[in-house]
């Protein structure tokens, strides 16, 4: 199974419209980012072998995402740390609900210190379906996941935590050599509150969107944050974690796009579906079958306008062709799963596509 919508925090968006891309007048002289995520549905040597893949493809950070039905991400993220030398490695995203957030913040430093100083700290609120089949509340949601990386970064720098607020700790602090810098802070974001959180007080943005119209949107949100962003926090960086599909065949690539689309569509917001003109009811149709389990009737109600609006599918032309659409409004692309039918050929197209679209 494919991963499910990653990084929703159900706020309420308006259709207010973007200023100017998000923070690009703080990166304008650097190329795009170039990220990927690997879904811990293979086994762990597995894994690091397309995080090797995928560093010698270019690709410059490697998130392992992480849902409670898969392979335990932090495991499989020391693997692809042995397997890579350069890329940049991180949940993508985990949430401070199924794990205590000083918990989270040991794993990360643990990936940090294996991976010799290449850890990213990629935290959302979570998917509000799949907690609520753990029996978890998702309580709070942009506060706690603010407090979980600002404890995080105070226990980073070696300082010994006691905090009460949407989670308690109490004298916490960690038995692992302290830093000064600590892992960059990507925060899983959709709704408005989100985005805004993220671009003032993290140092980057996981938009857990595809289409332009979605980022254009996004990246409005993005600079409202910014503009109350001090400047001792230093640079930003919004990237579009993008569920992608390539192949050498455009059936193949769109038909091998419906389980993320599935979930991706059932847990859109109404605006979302409204500015794309997809149906309520379809989507609604989608939703009930992926709460009652049914999966094969979820995905088969995906409808094409689905996966024209929330991955970007088709060939290697094609997806660069979208690419290039959505650097217009972000500083980079994670290319997100399902990647393809076929992994090992779709890193290989997607770094492709990512060349041609940054080359324009």
């Amino acid at each position: 199974m494919t991963g499910e919508n990653r990084t929703t925090d159900d706020s309420r968006e308006s259709d207010r419209g973007a200023k100017r891309p998000a923070s690009r007048e703080r990166r304008e002289d650097r190329d795009p980012t170039w990220a990927i995520e690997l879904t811990p549905e293979h086994p762990p040597d597995r894994m690091g072998d397309l995080a090797a893949l995928a560093e010698t493809e270019g690709f410059e950070v490697a998130f392992a995402s992480s849902h409670y039905f898969n392979r335990d991400p932090f495991v499989v993220l020391s693997r692809m740390a042995e397997a890579t030398d350069q890329i940049q490695l991180g949940p993508g995203v985990v949430n401070p609900y199924e794990t205590h957030p000083v918990k989270l913040a040991a794993q990360t430093a643990t990936i940090d210190e294996i991976s010799d100083g290449r850890a990213i700290f990629g935290v959302g609120a979570g998917d509000r379906s799949s907690l609520s089949n753990l029996g978890i509340e998702r309580e709070k949601p942009l506060r706690r996941v603010l407090e979980t990386f600002e404890v995080a970064r105070d226990l980073w720098a070696g300082e010994t935590v006691t905090h009460e607020g949407t989670f308690a700790a109490r004298d916490a602090s960690l038995n692992l050599e302290p830093s000064s810098d600590g892992p960059p802070v990507y925060v899983g974001a959709q709704g408005p509150h989100m985005l805004r959180m993220s671009a003032k007080y993290a140092d980057g943005v996981l938009v857990n969107a595809a289409h332009p119209r979605d980022l254009e949107w996004a990246a409005g949100e993005i600079e409202r944050g910014l503009d109350e962003r001090p400047e001792e926090r230093g640079p930003f960086e919004s990237l579009a974690f993008a569920s992608v599909s390539v192949a050498g065949d455009d059936a193949d690539a769109r038909e091998a796009a419906r389980p993320p689309v599935a979930f991706i569509a059932g847990g859109a917001a109404e605006p979302v579906l409204e500015r794309h003109d997809i149906d309520r009811e379809a989507a609604t149709a989608v939703s009930d079958a992926l709460e009652r389990g049914d999966l094969p009737d979820a995905f088969g109600r995906v409808t094409p306008s689905m996966i024209d609006a929330f991955c970007i599918a088709g060939t290697t032309e094609t997806v660069a062709d979208r690419f290039a659409a959505a650097l217009e409004h972000v500083d980079g692309i994670v290319v997100g799963s399902p990647l393809g039918p076929n992994l090992e050929d779709a890193i290989e197209r997607a770094s492709e596509a990512l060349s041609r679209a940054t080359e324009r």
